[in-house]
């Protein structure tokens, strides 16, 4: 083995590697590379070439085979440049072959030579980490890989500076990590007229992780709402931000090697396809569900996503992780995010608009509502309708809570769950309990468990409804600083789940 590459594949926080063989052996001359390479590796031979001939070595005129093993992994990218490039020039013997059999390289190279930044840099930095080796990459990446601390990176800007560098003319200089993306400015809850109690379902959810739900007529603030979210949400702490700043290096969305500490905000349109929204295409790459990983999932117009694709996202809801599987790849990703999808009460959406009758009521909005299903409806802890907004009430002055004012509760609330959870590494929010953890931390008091039972009886509530109204009381508990979950609690979790057009 000469050199090893990252190949874009991605499972938890772990990557693949490949090794790169070359041999040179007299015989008819050939440059060809094998192990299930696509269009954008054969084609590496040519770039490969050039870009030798940039820098006036010649290749000499006998059969030259570049293996990518394992045979049996599909390879795919432009990333495989550099390290074939590199084992053809230890088999050369124009760099030594034990430097670079210490090296995990990846770069694309342009026909003069020089690198070109591809994506994956950072997960490709953890896999270095793992083996204990170093890492070499285009000096446009040298940055986003050097946030792996354990890792040495060196970043080049062309073959030349490899050469130079492995043949100790002008060392490279290791890379240093990129700035800190600075947050975006978060608008103010503030600015959002009335809808006290969606604010407040909403600040549930920032608290405990819980999936909400927003019916109401058009131009009700439902979008507004939801772009406020992540002005009340805590940063991302050091592993979260790794976790996904690694998926986002690999849908190439790192810029400039910055990570950001801000939660993701992801809101994909309706038309969307599977492949967007839970990952897959050529290469299976994460989809929507994975990049809003530790973040907001937004789904506005909710009903009118296509009906396969609002049912693929129930298993990832309760797992945290989606499984992409092709017929050349089996890829799993993390998606522990925070659902809030919007809707209209029905197709003209005006069913419960006093002052616009509703011409086909009730049909209309059962027939509107019911394209979501009954289990996929189940998952939605918080059930919150946006009425309309008088005209005359846009010109009082702002009401409720500042968004610092509520990220600061959301912030104890959170604070209370991670001692809560200091023995769970595992599990971070709320949202995240079950079993015998759940009836031990959310289990109520005398009087919050008969309502609760009595409420469980009247509406009919299934398994999942009743340990989600205790994930969700708990939550209500920690931002009201109680040790114990109180009926009060119980009964807004409760009410969160009676919403006009609903089921579950």
């Amino acid at each position: 083995m000469l050199a090893r590459a990252y190949t874009v594949a991605f499972e938890g926080v772990e990557a693949r590697m490949v090794e790169v063989q070359c041999a040179v052996a007299p015989g008819m001359p050939y440059f060809g590379v094998v192990g299930l390479p696509d269009k954008a590796v054969s084609e590496a031979k040519e770039r490969v070439r050039a870009a030798l001939a940039a820098m006036s070595i010649a290749l000499p005129s006998r059969r030259i085979i570049v293996n990518l093993s394992p045979a049996d992994l599909p390879k795919e990218g432009s990333h495989f440049d550099l390290p074939i490039a590199l084992a053809l020039l230890a088999a050369l013997e124009i760099i030594p072959r034990d430097t670079v059999e210490a090296t995990v390289a990846l770069g694309e190279l342009s026909l003069d030579g020089r690198l070109i930044a591809v994506a994956g840099a950072l997960p490709a930095a953890m896999a270095a980490a793992e083996e204990d080796r170093a890492l070499l990459c285009p000096r446009a990446s040298g940055a986003e890989a050097a946030w792996v601390g354990a890792v040495q990176v060196l970043a080049a800007a062309s073959l030349d500076e490899v050469v130079r560098h492995y043949t100790g003319q002008t060392p490279l200089t290791p890379a240093e990590a990129g700035e800190v993306t600075p947050d975006p400015s978060p608008r103010d809850l503030r600015e959002v007229k009335g809808q006290e109690r969606a604010k407040r379902a909403l600040e549930i959810a920032a608290a405990g992780r819980h999936h909400m739900l927003m019916i109401g007529t058009p131009g009700s603030g439902k979008s507004m709402l939801a772009a406020r979210l992540p002005g009340i949400l805590p940063p991302l702490s050091a592993a979260e931000a790794l976790e996904t700043s690694m998926i986002h290096s690999l849908a190439g969305l790192i810029t400039e090697g910055g990570i950001s500490r801000a939660r993701p905000f992801r809101e994909p349109h309706h038309t969307a396809s599977m492949a967007a929204i839970v990952g897959g295409g050529k290469g299976a790459k994460p989809g929507e569900i994975s990049l809003a990983h530790n973040g907001v999932l937004f789904l506005d117009e909710f009903p009118e996503f296509a009906r396969p694709v609002l049912e693929t996202l129930r298993q990832p809801i309760e797992t945290g992780e989606v499984v992409v599987a092709r017929a050349n790849a089996h890829v799993r990703y993390p998606c522990r995010f925070l659902l809030i999808a919007a809707a209209n009460p029905c197709k003209c959406g005006y069913l419960t608009d006093p002052a616009r009758a509703c011409t086909r009521a009730p049909v209309c909005g059962e027939d509107y509502l019911g394209r979501i299903s009954g289990p996929l409806m189940d998952r939605f802890d918080l059930r919150v309708e946006a009425p309309p907004v008088a005209w005359q009430d846009l010109d009082l002055p702002p009401t409720g809570d500042s968004s610092a004012t509520v990220a600061a509760r959301v912030a104890q609330a959170r604070a209370r769950q991670s001692a809560r959870f200091a023995d769970h590494p595992r599990l971070r929010v709320n949202a995240d309990m079950e079993g015998r953890l759940l009836e031990e931390a959310a289990s109520p008091d005398a009087e919050g468990r008969d309502f609760l039972s009595r409420a469980a009886d009247r509406f009919g509530l299934t398994a999942r409804g009743y340990h989600r109204i205790l994930r969700v009381a708990r939550t209500i508990a920690d931002l009201d600083g109680s040790a114990t979950v109180r009926r009060p609690h119980i009964a807004e979790a409760v009410g969160y789940r009676l919403v006009i057009g609903t089921h579950g």
